[in-house]
């Protein structure tokens, strides 16, 4: 019988010890990857303030009656959600799932969805969503190309009236052990005027006139950067939740051996005292 439970306990160590070297692998991994990226969303974070400054201007200077600014008069909301084509990070999918659900099931009736990352498409199917489009594969690093998919669908919905306001969900990166899920609304468009201007902006053409250029290169940019903000916090939370489960498998193997050691010294006793007891009887 300790036979027996010995090469239960020795099967255990030698699984939790293969667990514990791809845990591991796949933290470096995400640790690698987190690097690279989190200098890609440096650079673009600088870009898109400065891109958004250039944008307000055009909206302050813009007439009113603009689409892209007092609305095409739709009461339907367009949400985009961005989550992750692979898991094992942590709570990172099911915290953008779950601040989507919480808005979209006031008025389901009144909202569609784009689901990007399989993770999503899955779980918004699990709830019972149906979709509007769905991207997947998206590359660690995205690109314009990835955002600009997503724009043209985004503003095809809006300028057909489809739907009168466009929002984006995704987990915007703060440090590597925080997190926050947000929801943007990228259309119509908000200008905000500051406290004191000592500069005249003059367009030419006018501002109007140039208005769905700058609205479509400002949807591609800012979707672009809401999915590096995720990329990154995706690595973050797969490299937090990767050293815990190698945390966790340590101390599983501590016990286990220490488990493992005292039945093979309670065997060795036992097997001692018997051949002990088989002398004595033999005298």
């Amino acid at each position: 019988m300790a036979g027996a439970g010995l090469v239960t306990i020795k099967r255990r160590i030698k699984s939790i010890t293969s667990t514990q070297k791809i845990t591991k692998a796949m933290g470096l991994i995400a640790t690698s990857k987190l690097r690279k990226v989190r200098k890609k969303l440096e650079a673009n974070n600088k870009y898109c303030e400065f891109f958004s400054s250039i944008v307000n201007e055009f909206v302050l200077e813009a007439e009113r009656n603009n689409i892209y600014i007092n609305g095409n008069k739709s009461s339907k909301k367009l949400y985009i959600a961005l989550n992750s084509d692979t898991g094992l990070c942590g709570g990172f999918n099911a915290n953008v799932v779950n601040e989507t659900d919480a808005v979209v099931s006031k008025e389901r009736d009144n909202c569609l969805l784009i689901a990007v990352g399989q993770k999503g498409r899955m779980y918004f199917k699990r709830f019972g969503y149906t979709t509007e489009s769905e991207y997947v594969d998206i590359p660690d690093i995205p690109t314009i190309e990835e955002s600009g998919t997503i724009a043209y669908k985004a503003l095809e919905l809006y300028k057909s009236g489809k739907v009168g306001e466009v929002n984006i969900v995704y987990t915007r990166f703060i440090s590597t052990v925080k997190q926050n899920v947000v929801i943007e609304k990228l259309l119509p468009l908000e200008g905000k005027k500051t406290e004191k201007r000592n500069f005249i902006v003059k367009f030419e053409p006018s501002a109007d006139e140039m208005m769905d250029d700058v609205v479509n290169l400002h949807l591609k940019q800012k979707i672009l950067n809401c999915m590096i903000n995720s990329k990154v916090s995706e690595q973050a939370s797969r490299m937090t939740a990767m050293d815990g489960a190698t945390k966790n498998a340590n101390e599983l193997l501590n016990d286990l051996n220490l488990k493992y050691n005292r039945a093979r010294q309670s065997a060795i006793t036992q097997e001692i005292t018997e051949i002990v007891g088989g002398a004595e009887a033999l005298k």
